[in-house]
């Protein structure tokens, strides 16, 4: 058991909720899950020692609503709370809220989340780290004319992001001042909207980019390394598929960028499961920070497969008052793998939300094969929230058996009626180009409106 923690609140739902309590298990924690009124079937509903119910279907007045949250903490006499990714997970007021009432928050110190989860602060910290930044704004930008005056500066194209949060939010490419002009006022709304701040700030664009990311975890003293992620292919900024190790990067690169991510961490004295992103731009061969992610991520589990390290487990004991139990020595990587989220949504239809029961699931089985479910048969998918079902993640010696492997797996995967995406991935895992790693941030939506798709159509 983890020093500090007998009980543990979950404030989130889904696959990482499912993923929490496992892991909160192994420690010999007890857990307790909040939920909605429209999760109360959900499979970590059915996993967990206690359920509380939190509120409505609305994620506003459930797992957003702080005081509901608060209220659950206290109640059921926890005495931690991890919040998973995604909704309260960056909130440095529900961290600040959850430490005044003597709990533990398990995740970095609400300064540490202010600082690193505004984009315009981490940046200024990375220049402070001597860690490489894409050239753009020294701090936020909250007038339309400012931000004009900047891009005119730079040059175009230039991307448009919110200072606070992620996700993609509030993103937008443009790529001239008629443009960027039209784009500013719904940026800052739709940053407005997500966030609660409309601030934004802009940074250059840079054409074929791949997404690079290096997982980090810090005790507050000690921070290590668990080598990167490649995270290029994404539709609308999302992520759809994520592998570990990247696949462009030289061995003296890798290092180089390891280090700065470590570098930058422990300038702030980081503590918990974190994740560095950086732009790599395949011309200039050089790495750019853009943002840091003060939380564990979806993708986490390609890092564990290739690493052997279970960082959910890491983190709750780390926030128990633990230091690592192991060292940057101690930390290998092993092979390749690589992970696909599936989604309840239909890709022969734009991605169509496709919510409700599910009836079958089949899952794939066998050495080198994983799946994070936050449903199973019987369970209902809601449409309020995020549509993810579960993540496949398969790892193999290279990264070509690798892709042999969830190419096997994700034809045994069997889940209906509801439409997903694993025609999507079926697709993805046959396409020549990806399987010889040539791919950047754009290639998934150039891929889908060349007819990707009907590879597996036809297939």
């Amino acid at each position: 058991m983890s020093q500090g923690i007998r009980k543990l609140l979950i404030a989130n739902r889904g696959e990482i909720a499912v993923r929490i309590i496992r892991a909160a298990r192994d420690l010999g924690i007890r857990t307790v899950q909040v939920v909605s009124e429209a999760d109360r079937g959900m499979l970590a509903t059915r996993m967990a020692d206690e359920v509380v119910v939190i509120g409505p279907a609305s994620a506003a007045k459930s797992y957003l609503n702080i005081g509901a949250v608060l209220e659950a903490l206290r109640d059921s006499g926890a005495d931690a709370l991890h919040p998973g990714y995604g909704f309260l997970s960056e909130n440095a007021a529900f961290a600040r809220a959850v430490t005044a009432m003597g709990r533990i928050f398990v995740g970095p110190d609400a300064d540490t989340i202010e600082r690193m989860g505004d984009k315009v602060n981490a940046r200024a910290a990375a220049i402070a780290a001597g860690v490489p930044v894409v050239p753009g704004s020294d701090g936020r930008l909250d007038d339309p004319a400012a931000a004009l005056a900047l891009a005119s500066d730079m040059g175009f194209p230039v991307m448009i992001k919110a200072a606070a949060g992620g996700g993609g939010r509030g993103i937008r490419v443009v790529r001239d001042a008629a443009e960027l002009a039209q784009a500013v006022p719904p940026a800052m709304a739709e940053a407005k909207a997500a966030f609660g701040d409309g601030g934004l700030y802009l940074e250059a664009y840079i054409e074929n980019a791949r997404h690079i990311e290096v997982q980090i975890l810090g005790d507050g003293e000690t921070v290590v390394h668990l080598y990167e992620r490649e995270c290029s292919l994404q539709r609308r900024r999302q992520k759809i598929w994520e592998e570990a190790p990247a696949v462009a990067l030289a061995p003296e690169v890798r290092a180089a960028l390891c280090a700065s991510a470590v570098r930058l961490a422990q300038s702030v004295s980081y503590r918990g499961a974190g994740t560095m992103e950086y732009l790599w731009d395949p011309h200039r061969r050089e790495f750019y920070f853009i943002e840091m992610n003060t939380r564990i991520q979806v993708e986490h589990p390609v890092t564990e497969m290739i690493t052997g390290i279970d960082l959910m487990r890491e983190m709750i004991r780390v926030a128990g008052g633990e230091k690592l139990s192991f060292s940057q020595d101690d930390i290998r990587c092993d092979g390749h793998a690589v992970e696909v989220r599936i989604n309840a949504e239909d890709p022969a239809r734009n991605f169509l939300p496709s919510p409700g029961a599910i009836i079958e699931m089949q899952l794939p089985e066998g050495d080198g094969i994983r799946f994070d479910q936050g449903f199973d048969a019987g369970s209902t998918v809601p449409p309020y929230y995020d549509s993810l079902i579960g993540k496949l993640i398969v790892k193999g010696a290279t990264r070509a058996e690798a892709i042999a492997r969830l190419r096997a797996a994700l034809d045994a995967t069997r889940i209906g009626p509801i439409s997903t995406t694993l025609p999507l991935h079926r697709a993805l895992v046959r396409d020549p180009g990806l399987a010889a790693g040539e791919v950047s941030t754009q290639w998934l939506e150039t891929w889908l409106m060349q007819g990707g798709l009907a590879a597996e159509a036809t297939g």
